[in-house]
């Protein structure tokens, strides 16, 4: 442990556990879960804080659109928190770079830490009635097909969930995918020539700063500010982030999971839509009555996705499953 984590609530872990709750915890970004407490990040360094689960009260995940606060409206251009409450109502936000690492983080506590709340009161207040709605929406009776229809997607969405890194795999690599192709190649050669000229102006200012020149500093400064802006930045042309890679990683999460649905005849869905939250929606569909069989309800989730677009308001839950899934049919234009 390189910096030791600084309590923020009432609640302390004495040195001997801190010291092997830090050592073990589950790293998710800037973030970490031990089994005593919870690891956050401050605006500069990961885990430099912490918070034993007795005092914590709720975790939960809080989206906001680049523009403004989360307006509900739009599926990407997301800023990811995650917003600890403790000692009765405080609030620790920590932001994220990928917002998958959020949901992975939450899907982690939901299993380690069955009992604590990993929704905001109001987002608790909008599920429920949610649930409510869908409930007076799902008919009383379905058919003979119906049923089968709704056990048959039931039982592939179990088989699904055994294997998160395969849907996850999946999800990823085609978000990754629909970015990189909706971005100009000649933005990220120009982004590689700033960050060139950033790296050159940046030795020459430490070299002029030697020489004591007056212009040094600005070099020094220029040179700092490209770096920073476009390090992070996944426009750059890298071994990782380039067309050859992107597509590579496509085909790698669809292969793994054409391998795994192996183990299940007659899966209802293609490889490359192969992810529950696809087969959850599959059922709203034959439960609601807009279909019967899994070849109607997927057209039927096909054509929903279809209108979703940055005009169209949505609540935080279909938000979530919408970024999940809707990349796999624009990457293959719904087919």
């Amino acid at each position: 442990m390189i910096v030791k984590p600084i309590p923020l609530g009432r609640e302390i872990l004495d040195q001997a556990e801190l010291m092997e709750d830090r050592k073990s915890c589950r790293r998710f970004g800037p973030c970490g879960v031990g089994r005593k407490a919870l690891y956050l990040n401050s605006f500069y360094l990961d885990c430099r804080y912490y918070l034993p689960f007795a005092g914590i009260s709720r975790v939960f995940k809080r989206v906001a659109m680049s523009s403004g606060g989360f307006s509900h409206k739009g599926v990407f251009a997301s800023i990811p928190y995650l917003v600890v409450e403790y000692d009765g109502g405080k609030q620790k936000q920590c932001n994220f770079k990928y917002e998958d690492q959020v949901d992975q983080l939450l899907e982690y506590l939901s299993k380690a830490r069955p009992s604590l709340p990993l929704h905001s009161a109001e987002a608790e207040e909008r599920l429920a009635k949610r649930e409510k709605e869908r409930a007076a929406r799902v008919l009383p009776e379905l058919s003979e097909e119906a049923r089968r229809s709704v056990k048959l997607l039931q039982k592939a969405e179990a088989f699904l969930e055994e294997r998160p890194d395969l849907t996850g795999n999946l999800s990823r690599s085609a978000r990754e995918k629909r970015a990189y192709l909706r971005s100009k190649s000649s933005y990220r050669y120009v982004a590689l020539a700033v960050m060139a000229a950033g790296l050159l102006a940046l030795v020459y200012g430490l070299y002029a700063l030697t020489k004591g020149a007056d212009t040094a500093l600005y070099f020094l400064l220029f040179g700092l500010a490209a770096l920073f802006m476009f390090s992070g930045a996944n426009v750059l042309p890298t071994s990782r982030n380039n067309r050859k890679a992107v597509m590579g990683r496509v085909e790698k999460a669809q292969r793994g999971m054409d391998a795994y649905l192996q183990g299940f005849p007659k899966f209802p869905l293609p490889p490359r839509y192969a992810h529950p939250v696809v087969l959850r929606r599959m059922r709203r569909a034959i439960e609601e009555g807009r279909a019967e069989t899994p070849e109607e309800a997927l057209e039927t989730v096909k054509r929903n996705l279809k209108a979703l677009n940055s005009s169209v308001e949505v609540d935080q839950e279909e938000y979530d499953e919408v970024v999940e899934i809707k990349p796999m049919f624009l990457n293959e234009d719904y087919l």
